[in-house]
Order: C-alpha cells, then structure tokens, then sequence
C-alpha cells in the first residue's frame, strides 16, 4: 500500500529504495515525481492528513490499472508538518515500455491532486490553516469534501 511518513520524506533513500528492490525485474523504464514544498505565502511548512483506508482503496485501484499495462507503482505521501524545501510525496512507475511509464505517471499525478484523500494545510507563524483556495473536493466523498 502507500507508504506514509511522519514529515518530510528522505527522497534519496526512498528512490534508491525502489529502485534497488526493482532493477532486476526487467523493466525497461523507472520514471518518478517528487513533489516539494515550496515558500510561498509567507508559509514556513505544510501540514497534511490523510484517510488511510480511503487512500489505500484508490491507491489499489491504480496499482491495478497499472498492473493491466505491466507496470508497477510506488507511492509515499507525508502526514504531519513537511517545511519548505523538503518534499512531502514521490511516485514511482515502472514499466517495460518508457512511453506508458510517461504515460501514466501523468495521469497518475493529475489524479492524485484531485482524489487523493489528503488534507492540505499552511504553517504560517506556526499555526495550521486549511488551505482551502488550494483544495479540490472530492467527488461522492460528503463530508469529508469540506475543509475543517
């Protein structure tokens, strides 16, 4: 399932990680994003919650789409505070074609930012503000579509 990290994720050993545990299956492509944090708005971190169980259901179901094009995904998003300049998620695809890895990575993306259950807040002067201009509800999620 999703990897989930109190903080800031250690990019390096995360992506080294993957990569080790996968080079050897004969994929031909290994294509990633990291998404970091940056200083904007006078924030000092975003902070983040996540509905895990929820999370994990979506997540599943691009593992499996994914597994359709034998390709693989690896997936780790932060929870808890995550300072400017670190990065709170990261992606991997791996495929045995470059061009679905590309693919699908775009997608990939695009659909966590939009479905994701993940609940984005600023740090500013050490206090959490929802930050509901940057926030998209989710689809058939009710309640859990508002911002506290």
């Amino acid at each position: 399932m999703v990897l989930v990290c109190e903080g800031p994720i250690d990019v390096e050993a995360l992506l080294a990680g993957w990569y080790c545990a996968e080079h050897n299956r004969n994929y031909g492509a290994m294509v990633t994003f990291v998404g970091t944090v940056r200083e904007e708005g006078g924030i000092e971190a975003l902070s983040f919650d996540i509905y895990r169980p929820l999370l994990d259901r979506w997540f599943l179901g691009w593992k499996e789409r994914l597994e359709k094009e034998g390709a693989l995904l690896e997936m780790a998003h932060s929870e808890g505070d995550v300072p400017v300049h670190t990065s709170s998620f990261a992606c991997a695809i791996f495929s045995p074609k470059r061009r679905v890895a590309l693919q699908m990575l775009d997608a990939f993306v695009e659909d966590f930012k939009a479905n994701a259950p993940i609940w984005k807040y600023d740090v500013i002067d050490g206090k959490r503000i929802y930050a509901a201009d940057r926030s998209t509800p989710m689809a058939g999620s009710g309640l859990l579509a508002k911002g506290r």
